[in-house]
């Protein structure tokens, strides 16, 4: 892990395993002041926000897994797994890729002339950053489809990354393939600034009506609001896939029974 020296004091200590994950036990205005704070020419960092659909995967695939734990931030991204966390006497934050996102491009210290990289999302979605934030410094990759079953795409990524020095890089292509592709470009140790792989969280800063209202993101229905909207695309996500997580905390919460006999 490359997490900076004089992050150590904000970070040691605070890392919180909850269903196989360890997470980062900050709250939204700590790592936004890390992320602010951090050197811009410091090695690459990579944070992921891991839901309940992303659990799944890690539980189930090595590969995506190291992603995970070898990243240098790890932020809840799912209130559904923090009233779990509650349940067994856990406090763990939610600090979405959304709100984190949309607190950054909005905080006092925000630089519109930062060097900033988006692979993902569209063109429409880079210009429209560009005119709401004045933008000066933002470079544009537009990423194929299938990068998950196309290491090679990933490859030319990871080498547009280091090519593209960049305070900060928004990975907006879908997990798992973000955090592979944020865990390979962190491995490699040629690149700079802190990757976030934030999913649709580009289109919802530019786009806010596209996103769940406030009230239904903080009693955790926003994932039922998504689905409503786009159920032919989502409904395997948070119907067949997402459930699952519920029976890694029974595993869990069995395993450790057994550890106290």
């Amino acid at each position: 892990m490359t997490i900076l020296l004089e992050q150590d004091d904000l970070l040691t200590g605070r890392r919180l395993r909850f269903l196989g994950v360890h997470y980062d036990a900050l709250e939204e205005s700590d790592i936004l002041d890390i992320l602010i704070r951090r050197n811009e020419g410091a090695p690459f960092a990579s944070l992921v926000t891991p839901n309940a659909d992303h659990l799944v995967r890690i539980d189930r695939s090595a590969e995506i897994a190291r992603a995970y734990h070898e990243a240098d931030f790890c932020l809840n991204d799912s209130r559904v797994v923090s009233i779990l966390a509650w349940l067994r006497g856990l406090e763990l934050t939610t600090t979405t890729g959304a709100d984190l996102v949309r607190a950054l491009f909005h905080a006092p210290d925000f630089d519109p002339d930062w060097p900033l990289l988006l692979v993902g999302g569209d063109q429409d979605i880079a210009a429209a950053l560009t005119r709401q934030f004045g933008l000066t410094n933002l470079t544009h990759y537009d990423a194929p489809m299938g990068l998950l079953a196309d290491p090679e795409k990933r490859a030319k990524i990871v080498r547009f990354i280091e090519d593209h020095p960049a305070r900060f890089t928004f990975l907006a292509v879908g997990s798992p393939q973000q955090e592979l592709i944020a865990h390979a470009v962190a491995q490699r140790g040629s690149a700079v600034g802190v990757g976030l792989c934030i999913g649709a969280a580009m289109e919802f800063l530019v786009y806010p009506e596209r996103r769940a209202p406030q009230w239904v993101s903080r009693i955790g229905l926003e994932w039922l609001y998504r689905l409503l909207r786009e159920p032919r695309r989502l409904w395997r996500r948070y119907l067949v896939h997402s459930p699952k997580m519920l029976g890694l905390a029974a595993r869990e919460w069995a395993t450790e029974r057994r550890g106290r006999k």
